[in-house]
């Protein structure tokens, strides 16, 4: 992604949305400075807004949300009277208003100590210079940017700084040294030396933050086009460890006898990148984040063969609930997605040595309405180097699928319902749920996946009926 920073008129660009005139004559009415501020003003400059606005005054914002609001129409305000904000939503847009305000931090909590301040104390507080510039929206500074920390000049030069002294910015609020290398994974910007630097001291302090912040702001660098880039930023620092260990323990490569394995965090790094360019889905990117989670529990080395890494498919996808219950990740079909693509994820490689129709019908059966997303993800896990192992590898895959497209058209297995269901079993031979109904219908299944009939509700039956006498059932004579 290239940003580019415009010279830009702020009054120009304030006098084409009413939104600011009418906050302006309403900060004048009251009498009180306003501004623009934060990231609406960076966006702005690099000509990307968006539909989020903050604004600063010295005074009440919650008075100055309402004068708006009436002014405006009478538009619905939503006061927040614990953090001292309202927003008013109008037009699209999400509009928040809070009087400047100074901030001081407990050593053991990043919920500050807040009392009223300058327009100098508010952007004292701001996480990142690029965050910290403002525009006047009054009549006598309408337009006018005030940017005391050069932020303007940081955006030229795509650099992540903080405002005041890196170590008193992350101490403060642990949560900032997240923020500042999701932004620099948006923006594609770098982090300044001394304030990366201090990331990396204050990495431990990430612990006071609740884990349902810290991986909101994982997910926005997960959703970035090239992820990877903040994943290296998050393991560098000393972040990624504390807070997602699992993913830290694929790092590394060791040898015996002269014999290496790939180092899996960068295979999985690059396993990501590859979803990226196919998919923007979240929870795709994360089953790509997880794929290999299980390779270092299931290490091992053999003399004749080198590394393996056997089983690391199924015990990944048995890690994947504890993984997403504690980084607070939903415990809900989402999870139970990435966990069927973890489990799953080399069956379509494997298929690539013996194509056959069973083997497919098995696959569509379990991947089911999933199996776009499973093909996305082995593609992805094709990382060689060598040009043409990878084409090669691709053209596999090219004839996997197009059996897989062949099968089901003819049989049907993807999303598969039982021709003859439990219910009719119960009823055709009058007995009572238990064990004997779902291993008759396991074997018709099992029938129907293997070829040995197809599909069909009356092959399915006269089958049911030849299992049935085995177990010694019979149909009762009408």
């Amino acid at each position: 992604m290239s940003l580019v920073v415009n010279k830009v008129d702020f009054a120009a660009k304030l006098n084409e949305n009413q939104i600011f005139s009418a906050i302006g004559r309403s900060a004048d009415q009251l009498g009180v400075p306003c501004y623009v501020v934060g990231g609406y003003v960076r966006d702005l400059i690099l000509d990307r807004p968006g539909k989020d606005i903050d604004f600063v005054c010295v005074g009440s914002g919650i008075e100055l949300a309402r004068e708006v609001a009436n002014s405006l129409g009478g538009v619905k305000v939503t006061v927040f009277k614990t953090f001292g904000t309202a927003r008013i939503d109008y037009k699209g847009y999400e509009l928040e208003f809070v009087g400047a305000r100074k901030e001081s931090y407990r050593e053991d909590s990043r919920k500050p100590l807040v009392e009223d301040g300058t327009l100098e104390d508010d952007q004292n507080r701001r996480d990142f210079t690029i965050n910290a510039m403002a525009v006047g929206l009054n009549k006598e500074n309408w337009g006018q940017l005030l940017d005391p920390f050069d932020g303007l000049s940081d955006l030229q030069k795509k650099i992540i700084r903080t405002p005041l002294e890196p170590a008193i910015t992350f101490s403060d609020d642990p949560l900032r040294m997240m923020r500042a290398i999701r932004f620099a994974a948006q923006l594609n910007f770098d982090i300044e030396p001394l304030t990366f630097e201090a990331i990396g001291a204050h990495a431990a302090r990430l612990k006071i933050v609740s884990m349902e912040r810290t991986i909101e702001e994982l997910n926005k660098v997960i959703l970035t086009p090239v992820p990877s880039y903040g994943f290296k930023l998050l393991f560098h620092s000393g972040l990624l460890k504390v807070f997602f260990p699992e993913m830290v323990e694929l790092h590394g490569v060791e040898n015996i006898d002269n014999k290496g394995h790939k180092d899996n965090f960068y295979h999985t790094l690059q396993v990501l990148d590859n979803v990226c360019t196919m998919s923007d889905d979240l929870w795709l990117r994360w089953a790509a984040i997880l794929h290999d989670i299980a390779k270092p529990a299931t290490k091992r080395f053999d003399k004749v063969h080198g590394w393996t890494f056997h089983g690391h498919e199924d015990r990944g996808a048995r890690m994947v609930p504890g993984i997403f219950r504690r980084l607070k990740l939903p415990m809900d079909e989402r999870m139970h997605f990435v966990q069927k693509l973890v489990r799953l994820h080399l069956r379509p490689i494997a298929l690539v040595k013996a194509v056959t129709d069973a083997a497919v019908r098995r696959l569509l059966f379990e991947a089911g309405a999933d199996t776009e997303a499973l093909m996305m993800l082995c593609r992805a896990d094709i990382t060689s180097k060598n040009g043409e192992k990878v084409a090669k590898y691709m053209k596999n895959f090219d004839l996997v699928e197009n059996r897989m497209v062949a099968v089901e058209e003819k049989d049907k297995v993807r999303n598969f319902q039982p021709p003859i269901t439990g219910d009719e079993i119960i009823q055709i031979f009058k007995i009572s749920p238990g064990r004997i109904v779902g291993e008759i219908k396991e074997q018709i299944k099992d029938a129907i996946l293997d070829g040995e009939i197809e599909n069909d509700k009356e092959q399915a039956y006269q089958l049911m009926l030849k299992i049935a006498e085995k177990k010694g059932l019979t149909k009762p004579e009408i």
